[in-house]
């Protein structure tokens, strides 16, 4: 079990990094990983701090998380053999230092520029293939720090993303409950309630999460670490992932780069709690108060590809038995009118 040893959350914390370094012990050569822009926003910040509090910082721009970039960073790591690895951006960047952070048992610090996604506490690290996405259990961030007065100048749709990825939870942990009950797979309660506990949260404080409501944001950060935390005790991603990723993983196959990761994974929990026979609407309402699309329309998806999505995503990881794969004859009319019933299609 990995959990962060420090979380530092609030407003103009960035300037923190050398007093979290210092009591990490952490004073020798630091390799800071990040893109071209959350380079700019946050990353020459704390290159300049480090340097100043007398480490050796290095920086290096990566955009993405396939095998090249990869192997970049593990030649970096390499030749300069780092005592600390710190990744600054969204979830790419964030996982592509946590692969390279636990494939080198290097500690690694979490600092996130937006908020699209539960990916900025957890241990585990989505990567792309040639055929479809995948997750990788890799290593928890030895520390998080993430700056408000940063994370609220990103475009308010990541926050919108990363409450679809909160809310995602309500289904995980069903599909979780299921897979114990009828395949006898490890179930852990606290993980699940802890996974379960911050959806609850953005449901209870949907009102709240608007922009310019900085106590909503913080809410939504504090409820994606706990997430975080969640995959941690359980030692997988399955307290927060479902069929609800499935559906959104089968959705990049097919329509690739048209929505964000919380966006389609929120109408995934959608079609889920259908599945399972819970209060799907409630779901929907409250993805509607926070302003995230719950209509193919509104995701700029073509009906037919939603209903494809639904069809596809049991093979997606055929190994973690959820509700769509209890589901009979779950064939493209099956599917269409799951989606036609729960009005994510006319």
């Amino acid at each position: 079990m990995q959990l962060p040893r420090e979380v530092i959350v609030g407003n103009g914390v960035l300037n923190r990094i050398t007093e979290v370094t210092k009591r990490l012990n952490l004073k020798e050569t630091a390799l800071i990983i990040s893109g071209t822009k959350s380079y700019e926003i946050a990353g020459k910040k704390v290159y300049d701090l480090l340097e100043q509090a007398g480490m050796n910082p290095h920086g290096l721009l990566v955009e993405t998380t396939t095998p090249k970039d990869l192997e970049t960073i593990e030649k970096q790591i390499t030749n300069l053999k780092p005592q600390i690895l710190i990744g600054i951006g969204g979830g790419t960047i964030i996982d592509a230092t946590k692969v390279n952070s636990g494939k080198q048992n290097i500690p690694f610090i979490s600092i996130p520029t937006i908020v699209s996604h539960d990916g900025i506490a957890s241990p585990l690290a989505s990567l792309k293939d040639i055929d479809k996405p995948y997750s990788i259990l890799s290593q928890a961030p030895l520390a998080i720090i993430a700056d408000i007065d940063i994370i609220s100048s990103a475009p308010w749709r990541s926050v919108i993303s990363g409450c679809g990825d909160v809310i995602a939870k309500f289904t995980s942990v069903k599909d979780w409950e299921l897979a114990h009950k009828e395949k006898n797979e490890y179930y852990g309660e606290y993980a699940a309630s802890l996974a379960l506990m911050s959806a609850q949260l953005i449901t209870a404080n949907a009102s709240s999460i608007q922009p310019e409501n900085i106590g909503g944001l913080r809410i939504l950060l504090e409820a994606l670490i706990s997430c975080g935390v969640a995959m941690s005790i359980a030692g997988s991603s399955r307290p927060c992932s479902g069929s609800e990723h499935m559906f959104s993983h089968a959705l990049d196959i097919i329509n690739p780069n048209r929505a964000m990761h919380g966006e389609q994974v929120g109408i995934g929990t959608i079609i889920s709690a259908f599945l399972h026979g819970t209060n799907w609407q409630q779901i929907r309402d409250t993805l509607k108060q926070i302003g995230a699309p719950t209509t193919a329309k509104e995701l700029g998806i073509k009906d037919e590809n939603i209903i494809k999505a639904i069809e596809l995503a049991p093979t997606i990881r055929p190994e973690r038995y959820t509700i769509l794969h209890k589901q009979q004859h779950l064939n493209y009319e099956t599917c269409q009118t799951i989606a036609k019933k729960t009005k994510i299609i006319d």
